[in-house]
């Protein structure tokens, strides 16, 4: 199974429709993860895209209806899915691979940090997908999953979208040379 993962996108959810689009040309995408802030962006992925999206609430959602974390079935295995920011993720690891531990997860997917991150520690995969909107090191950011049973396979991805170009004088005199 193949997932966009996406985090703190804070309102504004054209990338991430963007980058659907590019990536399920490639190959199909089974469904997006979306680690909080916001969650009703999630909902409006959902609904734009008419595809599945999974999500968890963050530290901006509120009296969001969906939970803070969640334990989610994977192909892989058990898989908690977090913002990040119960956990202390901000000041480390630390804690939120103590709680997926505890929690009997093979893996933690997360945001709250905006800065992409993917590690392996003690048997357990932590990946955070960074912000597409409000990256912290300057560039968005966001991973994708593939899982299959006893495969974990992620790659942190950046979004920078080509620069509009526009010509000039100097343009305009090179293109209008060789028209005498």
């Amino acid at each position: 199974m193949r997932y966009l993962v996406i985090s703190d996108t804070h309102g504004r959810i054209e990338t991430a429709i963007q980058i659907w689009g590019k990536h399920s040309k490639e190959a199909p995408l089974d469904g997006i993860l979306h680690l909080g802030d916001l969650t009703e962006d999630a909902a409006r992925i959902s609904h734009r895209l008419n595809a599945p999206v999974t999500a968890v609430s963050g530290n901006m959602d509120g009296a969001s209806d969906l939970p803070d974390h969640r334990i989610w079935a994977s192909p892989y295995g058990p898989i908690l899915l977090t913002h990040g920011h119960r956990q202390s993720v901000k000041s480390g690891l630390s804690k939120l691979l103590y709680r997926t531990l505890e929690l009997e997860c093979r893996a933690a997917i997360f945001g709250h940090t905006h800065i992409p991150c993917l590690e392996f520690a003690e048997g357990v995969h932590l990946l955070n997908p960074g912000s597409l909107t409000r990256p912290l090191g300057g560039r968005a950011s966001y991973a994708l999953l593939t899982l299959e049973e006893g495969i974990f396979r992620a790659s942190i991805l950046f979004w920078d979208p080509a620069p509009v170009v526009r010509g000039g004088k100097l343009y305009d005199m090179l293109n209008q040379s060789d028209r005498a």
